[in-house]
């Protein structure tokens, strides 16, 4: 992986689109605190060159694809944006998000160190990192996915990533030809980060293909190479012949390619691990938010609101499509997201069946953030969970 300091050229596609539309102070989509309210925080500021910015990885990004590297992708841009030299960056890798004691300890060293921002990217980090702030009032700290946020030194960011799945979606109902569709999901539907992707991933293929199942495999972990492996390859041995993913790791893309089938993506482009299976990819282009919030803290603006941006923000998006693709899909998915962006489609709009015959939503609405971040707990009605 190609590194960045002042003069140097980030190397992935999904790292710093968005950025100067943006603008140099970038901006921010309030949702709201834990307790419900909007708390601004006034601060004077501090100098660029006095600004150490600290970062917790699942992983190691040195691995080239999946979640941990097009974190540190955003890192990356942050660093090229701003300015920052390298010693500017403590990077902490490999820390395990379901072990506490090593979570703190990882954050300990990055405050130790200097750093007076912290990013904690991964969902485990959560509860640690609400407890550091409330011990540290004067570093400002900023967790990925979740939902915990003090209205102060710590918030939440995380984006709209179902709206990326729903063209993904759209994709894969108009790629396949078993009309069996396979998903290795991280987590089961107690999770709605991951349920919500599931559901907009098989809303999309409905929208175009109703005949479409989707074929869910659960690995519970956010990082499990072994498991993400028989995953795939169970929902390949099932006769799918589209696998997408909610997993760190390329297995599901490299063994579709082994079986010559299809294959979507996540986090960034997987083109690169399987050129001749891969349709696309849903992207998140984290530099735009890493760049906004370290900018707010150099110039006193943070004021400890949570992120949710979109595609309307380039946070998230969907590569450009193999050349293999059915025809007709580009131009289908370029409809669809125009409708996006626009507004008119909201991906979880109307009433929507779940896969338990029950209902949610309501006609002429859409869900609200707050349950597509925290309530999506049930399945679309062509979604399977497979044992």
């Amino acid at each position: 992986m190609t590194g960045c300091g002042n003069t140097g050229e980030v190397d992935d596609y999904a790292t710093n689109i968005g950025y100067e539309a943006r603008g140099s102070n970038g901006t921010t989509q309030v949702v709201q605190s834990e307790s419900g309210s909007i708390v601004t925080t006034q601060t004077a500021g501090i100098p660029k060159e006095r600004i150490k910015v600290g970062v917790l990885h699942l992983s190691d990004p040195a691995e080239g694809s999946g979640y941990t590297y097009t974190h540190d992708l955003g890192i990356q841009g942050m660093q090229q944006n701003l300015g920052l030299s390298d010693d500017q960056i403590i990077r902490k890798i490999n820390v395990n998000d379901s072990d506490t004691q090593e979570t703190r300890q990882a954050i300990q060293e990055c405050i130790d160190e200097g750093c007076n921002i912290i990013f904690t990217t991964s969902w485990g980090y959560m509860e640690t990192t609400a407890e550091m702030a409330e011990e540290y009032p004067d570093v400002y700290f900023s967790h990925g996915t979740g939902y915990l946020s003090n209205g102060k030194n710590f918030n939440n960011y995380f984006g709209r990533i179902y709206q990326a799945r729903y063209l993904s979606g759209i994709v894969a109902g108009m790629n396949t030809s078993s009309n069996k569709i396979g998903y290795v999901a991280a987590m089961d539907s107690s999770n709605s980060e991951v349920t919500g992707g599931i559901d907009a991933f098989a809303l999309g293929i409905y929208s175009v293909n109703p005949d479409a199942k989707v074929y869910v495999k659960v690995t519970n972990s956010w990082y499990d190479p072994e498991g993400e492996k028989a995953a795939a390859q169970t929902l390949l041995d099932m006769g799918c012949d589209v696998i997408a993913q909610h997993c760190d790791t390329v297995y599901p893309q490299t063994l579709a390619q082994e079986k010559g089938v299809y294959s979507i993506g996540y986090n960034s482009d997987m083109s690169k691990d399987a050129p001749q299976s891969c349709l696309c990819s849903v992207v998140w282009n984290w530099s735009a938010y890493y760049t906004a919030a370290v900018q707010s803290v150099i110039d006193g603006s943070w004021d400890g609101s949570n992120y949710y941006g979109g595609m309307n923000e380039n946070l998230v998006s969907i590569t450009d499509m193999a050349d293999f693709c059915a025809e007709g899909t580009k131009e289908k998915v370029e409809e669809a997201k125009k409708q996006i962006l626009s507004g008119e489609n909201g991906v979880f709009d109307d009433v929507i069946e779940t896969n338990t015959g029950e209902t949610v939503g309501k006609e002429g609405t859409t869900l609200d953030d707050a349950t597509i971040t925290g309530g999506i707990n049930w399945y679309f009605k062509t979604v399977s969970v497979v044992e």
